[in-house]
């Protein structure tokens, strides 16, 4: 379980997260949107503990993400990773492996899920961007945390792989982890989203099932139904 407990973020004179109060159950897909600069990042990041509040605190399970090893609970897969261009595939995987102090019980089973084997001496810098993703999604999953962060996690990847991803996902979530994820594609929240938080100016300002962001707008389409509550809250 991930509790956000009023999370307070400003840079400078911009308040970015005005004190936001959810908790994230474990087995359960909880999208998070909002219009650009409405706070989205900021809080993707504070969960991870890569942004430090300045006001209230993130918890997993009881213990702030402040700690290091509470951070190692979190897999994360951002919208464009940044990969050292001169390693390999594999050699990026070994390292990653070093600096956790431990092996991968997942790593093969990941790479030959992903299709990566035929690409592991490769180097980073000559991969695809749809490849490049199919590494991020690898490095989120490959010690199997308790909680899992994707950000547009199906950008770039060819539908095969896309629906491999999405597949990964629901299968994560059945074994009792809690999934944020932010992406574009409604059709991508409707396979996935259990249910919605929507970000405003740093505040949230709708929480529900999709059926209730339904029912409250009056539209059937999710990608409707969200552009609606977008036009009411501006």
């Amino acid at each position: 379980m991930v509790i956000v407990e009023r999370v307070k973020k400003r840079f400078g004179k911009l308040e970015v997260l005005k004190g936001i109060q959810a908790t994230f159950d474990a087995g359960k897909i909880t999208a998070i949107v909002g219009p650009n600069a409405s706070g989205k990042t900021t809080l993707m990041k504070s969960i991870l503990g890569l942004v430090l509040p300045d006001g209230g605190q993130v918890t997993i399970d009881g213990h702030n993400v402040k700690d290091a090893q509470t951070r190692n609970m979190i897999g994360y897969m951002p919208q464009k990773a940044q990969f050292p261009d001169n390693l390999c595939i594999q050699e990026l995987l070994r390292w990653i492996e070093d600096l956790r102090g431990q092996k991968s019980p997942t790593l093969n089973t990941l790479s030959t899920h992903f299709e990566l084997n035929p690409h592991l001496q490769k180097p980073l810098r000559t991969l695809s961007g749809g490849t490049r993703q199919k590494v991020s999604a690898v490095l989120a999953l490959m010690f199997n945390p308790k909680v899992l962060l994707f950000d547009e996690p199906t950008a770039g990847l060819d539908p095969l792989s896309s629906s491999r991803l999405k597949d990964t996902i629901l299968e994560q979530k059945a074994q009792g982890k809690t999934i944020l994820l932010t992406s574009h594609v409604m059709s991508e929240l409707e396979e996935l989203a259990d249910e919605v938080l929507f970000l405003l100016d740093g505040s949230i300002i709708f929480r529900g099932t999709l059926e209730e962001i339904r029912e409250q707008s009056g539209e059937v389409k999710l990608e409707r139904a969200i552009a609606k509550l977008m036009q009411v809250s501006v």
